[in-house]
């Protein structure tokens, strides 16, 4: 099951993203991708949510109110760096879009309105782009292990934090305890 998240401030655009995932399957090279879908109206609260949960997708409308969707994808990458981000956008700013992609690292610019076969085909291919990367990173880190360049602790770290993002961060107290923020999030998002 691969978990992507959908980022659009027009609630009618996030109805149809989700339809047409949950009606079209996604497939690439003949593998199937079953999908786990969020969605978010609020860039701020998607954020929130990257912190608490790994997803191996990230989509987002260009313009939002609160962030637009290359601020969004540049911060998500601090979050977390294998999730591969998409862009949608209806509009014909490319100039501004160009630098941005490269900023963001983004995987691929999707115009508005979208061809339901192009960004079914487009989030396929990013997902098998996002398996083939961790499977990289995964084996490169367990030759790392064994020519005794990265210790077995760092090694399931790593799986660890790649599995479930921020498990491995914690905010000590002076005396040694854990300080978890009052509305139950990470600090850096409240």
């Amino acid at each position: 099951m691969h978990r992507i998240m959908l980022v659009d401030d027009e609630s009618g655009i996030i109805s149809a993203l989700r339809r047409l995932l949950r009606n079209t399957p996604v497939t690439c090279n003949g593998r199937h991708f079953p999908l786990q879908i969020e969605a978010y109206t609020s860039p701020v609260n998607a954020l929130a949510r990257l912190g608490e949960m790994r997803f191996d997708l990230l989509l987002a409308d260009y313009r939002m109110p609160e962030m637009d969707g290359v601020q969004f994808l540049s911060r998500s990458r601090e979050v977390q760096p294998a999730a591969v981000r998409l862009i949608l956008s209806g509009y014909a700013d490319l100039n501004g879009l160009i630098g941005a992609i490269n900023e963001a690292a983004i995987f691929r610019f999707i115009a508005k309105p979208w061809n339901d076969y192009e960004l079914v085909t487009a989030i396929g291919q990013a997902l098998a782009h996002h398996d083939l990367m961790a499977e990289n990173q995964r084996l490169a880190d367990r030759a790392r292990a064994a020519r005794g360049e990265l210790s077995a602790q760092e090694l399931a770290l790593r799986e660890l934090e790649a599995e479930m993002p921020g498990i491995t961060r914690v905010n000590w107290g002076p005396d040694g305890s854990v300080i978890l923020a009052e509305d139950g999030t990470d600090d850096e998002h409240s």
